[in-house]
């Protein structure tokens, strides 16, 4: 039992919001690479990814492990473009919400794929270990994907006063 309820329905909880975490952190970058602010997708985005990790903190195994680390270094991404909102992306404030917000996006990609591969049999044969080829690609193009959309969103997005309100 972790906060009153089973560990299996924690963890059900916990994939859920990493899932819907990923998707609107999806539109949210999407938005950014055209030049739009959608608010609405970013506050579910965030929400929910600071959801992802402080619900994965009481899932076992315990320990300070890789999982909690990434959990801890996702919630200061996400603690900093938090920050980034609240001065309104206001100048430098702009590209730190955008490359800590694609940094928390990147790391529930990184566990995401991980995930996948231990868990969708058809992926778990290709990469049983998950240190073979299809494994490490499957990794380089997100985090190449991200690099790239964070890179544009940094050089397209530039909120006016009215689309800056967070």
């Amino acid at each position: 039992m972790n906060w009153g309820i089973s560990t299996d329905t924690l963890l059900e909880v916990h994939v859920a919001l990493s899932l819907i975490g990923i998707v609107t952190g999806l539109i949210m970058l999407y938005g950014l690479v055209t030049g739009t602010y959608f608010r609405s997708w970013t506050m579910l985005f965030l929400i929910t990814t600071i959801l992802t990790s402080v619900t994965g903190f009481p899932l076992p195994p315990f320990g300070f492990d890789p999982p909690r680390a990434v959990g801890v270094l996702s919630l200061v991404l996400l603690a900093l473009a938090v920050v980034g909102l609240v001065f309104r992306l206001a100048g430098p404030w702009r590209w730190i919400y955008i490359v800590t917000a694609t940094a928390a996006l990147y790391l529930n990609c990184f566990v995401g794929v991980i995930q996948a591969f231990s868990k969708i049999p058809f992926l778990k044969q290709l990469a049983p270990t998950q240190s073979e080829p299809p494994f490490l690609i499957a990794q380089i193009v997100v985090l190449l994907i991200l690099i790239a959309a964070g890179i544009l969103a940094v050089i397209r997005f530039h909120p006016t006063p009215k689309s800056s309100h967070p």
